[in-house]
């Protein structure tokens, strides 16, 4: 907002040192236009609050329901984050669509399934685990993981596993999906998503 704002008080001083000469008058008065066009759309645009972001280990969440794949118990762990003003982030590993699909899935056609946008979701490259992706993930974005990995094996380059809040733990009870809340994964007592 404040880049148009200088460029029409630049704009407009110029209009006033050359309203003799027309040819940088009408250019100036062109600029203030384009200027407050943009002030316009700046003071229109709803202002976002800071999203707070999870990201989801999709190849462990998609067991949680009956212990066999399905991209429906992501699905509904992603709607539960959504709907509580998350802003959720999925990693799969190569295998995924395999598992739910018996063919390859991108991260295309795993996010359009999960409703979310492809920056979204992301499939790691085959041969790759896919853990420390969604520990860099959740370093960069500053945001718990949701899984029910404990990630001990890569507490050396990522010591935040160790901490209690990093982790979301859950699973399906009764086909409703069920997570460890406050954010923990240290056996503090679970809540039910159910009603909340």
């Amino acid at each position: 907002m404040v880049v148009p704002f200088i460029l029409l008080a630049l704009s407009v001083a110029v209009m006033v040192l050359t309203w003799n000469f027309p040819d940088v008058f009408l250019l100036a008065l062109l600029s203030a236009v384009a200027a407050m066009v943009l002030l316009l759309l700046a003071w229109r645009k709803p202002r976002e609050a800071p999203r707070k972001w999870a990201v989801i280990d999709g190849s462990n969440v998609m067991y949680w329901q009956g212990g066999v794949p399905k991209i429906e118990a992501v699905k509904a762990v992603v709607e539960y984050l959504t709907a509580r003003g998350y802003a959720p982030s999925v990693m799969f590993d190569a295998n995924a669509g395999y598992l739910l699909a018996d063919h390859y899935m991108h991260d295309g056609a795993l996010a359009r399934q999960l409703g979310l946008p492809v920056s979204h979701v992301m499939v790691v490259p085959k041969g790759v685990q896919a853990d420390p992706y969604i520990l860099a993930a959740a370093r960069d974005k500053a945001a718990p993981v949701v899984s029910n990995d404990r990630f001990r094996d890569w507490a050396g380059d990522y010591p935040e596993v160790t901490q209690p809040e990093h982790c979301i733990r859950g699973n399906f009870r009764d086909g409703v999906p069920w997570l460890n809340l406050p954010l923990t994964c240290n056996g503090s007592k679970p809540h039910s998503m159910a009603g909340l």
